[in-house]
């Protein structure tokens, strides 16, 4: 069955590269998935930082039950007034500082950043987005022109032309913040760059990137879609860096394990969506009841449980067992997202394969593949991350 199974995937399913993984999943538990035969994986990908409270959480499993037995599509966004979607947007606004209290639900992380964009365009009556260079968004066109040049092109020359007037600068470089003006819309940015290796802000950039977009009037969006609930050490990003933005991006984890995404603004910022045209943005599965019902119970997992404030402690501990290994050039984190870099694309892809053996799930970054993702769920024990250290160590041994 198995080799059926892989033969009608390759057919029929759209690939993503050459040369797939092909591990079949039958079930996921925790921080660990397992294969029709019974091997064991430990999951230290967690979907790119979605499934934050663990695979089969039985929290997320009941709500999604519960609210499937309810009702699942009716007309989701904006009309029609939904008990998940409402209790999830006001239990997003009590944790995010003010004056983001106003939450629109899409799909997807790309739709965030893509609504966004037009928030940004419609509220400034400008056309200038700025991104960063290294930065990841998404793969719809929109999203995908932010892929700041010269790393993007190899992803975006294919498929020009994309959005006309965005540049991109180098995050961290204080002395490009005055490419930021007066025909700025507004720049985005992740508070952490996820693809780029995971890269954490310098001391003030942050702040001095708020600062320079309220000298020229341009809004600032913090891309928080992989940097979210709770991965950091802190629920957002933004907070744990002290920087508040125009419009937030979210996605991954906002689900719960389920397809989800949202950006959010004040009311004054996000009202100008609704005239001038009337309908400015407007979403056929944003929002949906389950995908919710499923957010809501993950958060609420998140929150009692301080996971959060648990993950700088988690991170800090992988930190430990792995930077003294010789063969790990350097580690880059923030709370329980790391980058263990090994200074070689060919020790990376040798370390991929020895991983998928040893019963290993992890990943590279876009642009950076010379270091291994490690961002499991952050329910992850401590003998799990003791466990799964041991075997990365044993790896690292044989390079």
């Amino acid at each position: 069955m198995g080799t059926i199974l892989r033969k009608a995937f390759l057919e029929h399913v759209g690939q993503t590269s050459p040369s797939p993984m092909m591990i079949e999943v039958a079930r996921a538990e925790g921080v660990f998935f397992y294969t029709p035969s019974g091997k064991r994986y430990y999951d230290l990908v967690a979907g790119v930082s979605v499934s934050n409270v663990g695979h089969a959480n039985p929290a997320v499993v009941r709500a999604v039950q519960e609210q499937a037995g309810r009702y699942m599509h009716i007309m989701v966004y904006g009309e029609m007034v939904e008990r998940p979607q409402v209790e999830y947007a006001v239990r997003i606004a009590s944790l995010l500082p003010d004056p983001l209290e106003s939450v629109y639900f899409v799909n997807s992380g790309a739709e965030a950043v893509e609504g966004a964009m037009k928030l940004a365009k419609r509220c400034t009556g400008r056309t200038e987005i700025i991104s960063m260079r290294r930065a990841y968004h998404g793969s719809t066109q929109g999203a995908m022109s932010l892929m700041g040049t010269p790393e993007g092109e190899e992803w975006k020359n294919a498929f020009r032309p994309l959005l006309p007037d965005v540049r991109s600068i180098e995050f961290n470089s204080f002395d490009e913040l005055q490419c930021i003006t007066g025909r700025t819309a507004c720049v985005i940015a992740e508070p952490v760059q996820g693809e780029a290796g995971v890269r954490p802000p310098a001391d003030d950039y942050l702040q001095a990137l708020r600062r320079r977009c309220d000298e020229v009037g341009a809004m600032l969006v913090f891309d928080e879609i992989q940097t979210g609930f709770g991965r950091t050490g802190e629920m957002f990003a933004s907070v744990k860096y002290g920087v508040t933005p125009d419009i937030v991006c979210l996605a991954k984890a906002l689900g719960g394990g389920m397809p989800l995404g949202a950006f959010v603004a004040s009311r004054e910022v996000m009202n100008t969506l609704t005239v001038n045209p009337t309908l400015g943005h407007i979403t056929t599965f944003g929002g949906h009841p389950v995908c919710c019902a499923a957010g809501l119970a993950a958060l609420d997992y998140i929150v009692e449980n301080r996971l959060a404030e648990k993950a700088e402690a988690k991170g800090a501990l992988y930190e430990s067992l792995l930077a003294d290994h010789p063969q790990v050039k350097e580690i880059r984190r923030s709370g329980l997202l790391l980058a263990v870099e090994l200074g070689s694309s060919d020790k990376m892809f040798a370390m991929m394969e020895m991983f998928a053996r040893e019963g290993i799930m992890s990943d590279w970054f876009l642009y950076c593949d010379t270091a291994f993702r490690i961002s499991p769920p952050l329910t992850i024990s401590e003998d799990e991350i003791r466990d799964s250290a041991h075997i990365i160590r044993k790896c690292l041994d044989r390079l």
